[in-house]
């Protein structure tokens, strides 16, 4: 009888630890590197938010989410100015690195960030895999985030396709947790429509801010609620890959 109790105590014991782990996962750090799109924002008068601003929300405190992406950037120009040199400074073992470029890969007119889909843009981020994995970390690809891009006929234009598809590539080839935010975004700015999907998107008065005195539509950037919608498509896509980084999810919903 007494060897019995011994016996469920510690299955017990052994179930309350499971549950109290699933709780309070061992703390980890997730490096975000990408663009815009996802970057913080220094104005906060100004509407325009980056979605990996608003993941921590739907985060665990015990993961520490490091955001080095920046307005402007690519992957050739993220690697030429030293900011990715930078990154693997702080890079530790056990650490994530989510990388999503294309936005100003795409900008053939400006030899300083364009990376063609098909070369450049894929050599690079094979070279982002195999530096993140020199440091024992661990990387992950993004496609880009959707454009707001409807034609006269209201259709979607979906002209980051390439990008997304070469980093899919990339993924596939290398073993990388590939994460298609490009596809759940253009679905579900076309299932919006213009008018349904305008509110996740910079739109701004005339005489208001002062780059902008006239007004302006911005169809790259998002508003808050624009970013919280991709960051909730990042964790949703953690949850259904079951992903080691889910156990870090707090919320779905803010």
């Amino acid at each position: 009888m007494n060897r019995l109790i011994l016996c469920l105590c510690l299955l017990l014991s052994l179930s309350f630890a499971s549950q109290s782990f699933a709780n309070n996962p061992v703390p980890a750090r997730l490096h975000l590197v990408g663009d815009s799109t996802m970057s913080v924002k220094i104005n906060p008068a100004y509407p325009e938010r980056g979605w990996g601003e608003l993941l921590p929300a739907f985060m665990l405190s015990q993961l520490t989410i490091i955001n080095h992406a920046a307005n402007g950037r690519s992957t050739r120009r993220f690697i030429n100015e030293g900011r990715w040199q930078l990154l693997l400074s702080e890079l530790s073992a056990g650490d994530y690195v989510l990388i999503q470029f294309g936005h100003n890969d795409q900008k053939i007119a400006d030899p300083t960030r364009y990376a063609a889909p098909d070369s450049d843009y894929q050599a690079f981020l094979r070279q982002f895999v195999a530096d993140i994995r020199a440091k024992n970390a661990i990387p992950l690809l993004a496609s880009s985030i959707c454009r707001r891009n409807f034609n006269s006929d209201a259709l979607l234009v979906r002209d980051l396709t390439a990008y997304a598809y070469a980093a899919a590539q990339v993924a596939a080839e290398l073993d990388v947790s590939f994460f298609d935010l490009q596809q759940l975004s253009c679905d579900f700015i076309a299932n919006a429509g213009p008018a349904g999907s305008q509110p996740y998107f910079i739109q701004i008065p005339a005489d208001l801010y002062s780059k902008f005195p006239t007004g302006t539509t911005d169809n790259t950037h998002l508003t808050l609620q624009g970013a919280a919608k991709i960051a909730q498509f990042f964790v949703r896509e953690l949850k259904r890959q079951q992903h080691p980084l889910a156990g870090y999810v707090y919320r779905e919903l803010l």
